[in-house]
């Protein structure tokens, strides 16, 4: 059998941050590279239209499917400090009843988002032009959403178990296929017809598919100590007192998820009233924003592993020194990426648009976006290690505070007085005081004193 690994538990706090930060940041980079090449394809060869269509279609999906994300983020942390603890036992028992629920939960949001695709996208505002593009994407990514969604679980089980590099092994898969599918969908070849917005999606659908199978397969093999043989199959029967865990933990980690797509809905309908120009110029925007993003993200998603091993293994000392490598860590790449962006900035612009009224609208929003980043950064890695004992509602109240409170406000009183540039300028202000909150509580609060079981 696969052992698990204790290497979270031990070791130098830098070197295991960075090489297991390193295989998720990758794994980002991929899922985003492969949105940005669709993204490509979609704006430059079937237009403006077709491209704010999709990023009307992922900003919906990523708000339905924030719920199901925290699930999967509980059942890290739980299986992170199982293994801390040295219970292989009950990180089996937390994958069963984790696995069962998040199936049943993913495809009753793919059954949801299919049946409402129109109704969701009227109420954003989607440009006329946008909106056959938008329904006949939408709906084939939500009949994705189980495969995308349990590939995603599985991978996360993987990581809070301390292994970051196969998940990187099959995101390559599914990149790999949904590249090299992208233009053979959308514009057929030979006898298959060219299926255009729709076939983006079903290649999105495929490769996702193809990965989680092939994922499982590779657990199945290796005798993985995560994998439920047949004489533990009734580990996939629920289990109150892992589900309550799930459950409790999961909503408030997944309503932030919510909470802050849904701020991210309120802006893109804020953004689709200035016209098509300034919303492709967004959506290209968005693609960029996300390569800023992800070193955080993925230094946020290690903290979080890490530190509940360690937590698991009532290694304090070990915890406190992740999340200050962490803050450093995600401060220098963030900054560096930054500048990166600022130098090539109208070059990446054009990977995605074409019309010189779009990009010089790019041009304008993205310095000022850009830089927020950084901020977001400190939050995202301190909201990481708090979550990793089980405080998962603190980080929650100062995620809507910066947005809700703070953000959209901002954005709609100023919007009559500065246009489109109140939107801009409400993200470092967002960034700016959910660092502050965040650094605030992890220095005084008592999210040490808080648990996931029981």
């Amino acid at each position: 059998m696969m052992k698990p690994s204790a290497s979270l538990t031990e070791g130098p706090i830098t070197k295991t941050l960075v090489f297991f930060s390193l295989p998720i940041l990758a794994s980002n980079v991929l899922q985003s590279l492969n949105g940005s090449i669709n993204s490509v394809w979609v704006g430059r060869y079937l237009g403006g239209a077709a491209l704010t269509a999709t990023s009307n279609t992922n900003t919906i999906l990523f708000f339905l499917i924030g719920t199901v994300f925290g699930v999967g983020m509980a059942a890290t942390i739980l299986i992170g400090q199982s293994l801390g603890a040295k219970d292989v036992d009950q990180a089996k028992r937390i994958v069963g009843t984790s696995a069962t629920f998040f199936f049943a939960v993913s495809v009753a949001v793919s059954v949801f988002g299919y049946a409402f695709s129109g109704p969701m996208l009227h109420a954003m505002r989607t440009p006329p032009d946008a909106l056959l593009f938008a329904i006949a994407y939408m709906r084939v990514i939500f009949l994705a959403v189980p495969f995308i969604f349990l590939n995603a679980f599985v991978m996360m089980s993987l990581r809070g178990a301390g292994d970051s590099k196969t998940p990187l092994v099959f995101a390559l898969v599914a990149v790999g296929l949904d590249i090299a599918l992208n233009p053979l969908f959308i514009f057929g070849l030979g006898p298959m017809p060219a299926f255009g917005i729709a076939g983006a999606a079903g290649s999105t659908l495929i490769a996702n598919a193809v990965s989680l199978f092939a994922i499982l397969f590779h657990l199945r093999r290796r005798n993985h100590f995560l994998w439920l043989k047949r004489a533990e199959l009734s580990y996939f029967r629920i289990d109150r007192r892992i589900l309550r865990a799930l459950v409790t933990k999961g909503i408030p980690i997944g309503l932030q998820m919510i909470v802050l797509s849904g701020s991210a809905v309120v802006m893109i309908t804020l953004v689709n009233g200035f016209g098509s120009a300034t919303s492709s110029a967004f959506g290209a925007g968005l693609q960029i924003w996300n390569y800023v993003q992800m070193p955080a993200m993925a230094i946020g998603m290690s903290v979080s592993s890490m530190a509940a091993q360690n937590v698991g293994a009532k290694r304090w000392d070990r915890v406190a020194r992740i999340a200050g490598v962490g803050v450093a860590y995600s401060f220098l790449v963030t900054v560096g990426l930054a500048l990166v962006i600022f130098a090539f900035d109208r070059g990446a612009l054009s990977l995605f648009l074409t019309d010189p009224a779009a990009i010089k609208i790019g041009q304008h929003l993205n310095p000022i976006v850009i830089a927020s980043f950084t901020f977001f950064g400190i939050s995202m890695v301190l909201s990481g290690v708090v979550r990793s004992t089980g405080a998962v509602v603190p980080p929650l109240i100062i995620l809507f505070t910066s947005l809700w409170v703070v953000r959209i406000p901002f954005a709609w009183v100023m919007l009559p007085r500065w246009h489109a540039d109140a939107i801009w300028w409400s993200f470092p202000l967002a960034s700016v005081l959910a660092a502050l909150l965040s650094t605030a509580y992890y220095r005084y609060g008592g999210w040490k004193k808080a648990h996931m079981l029981r």
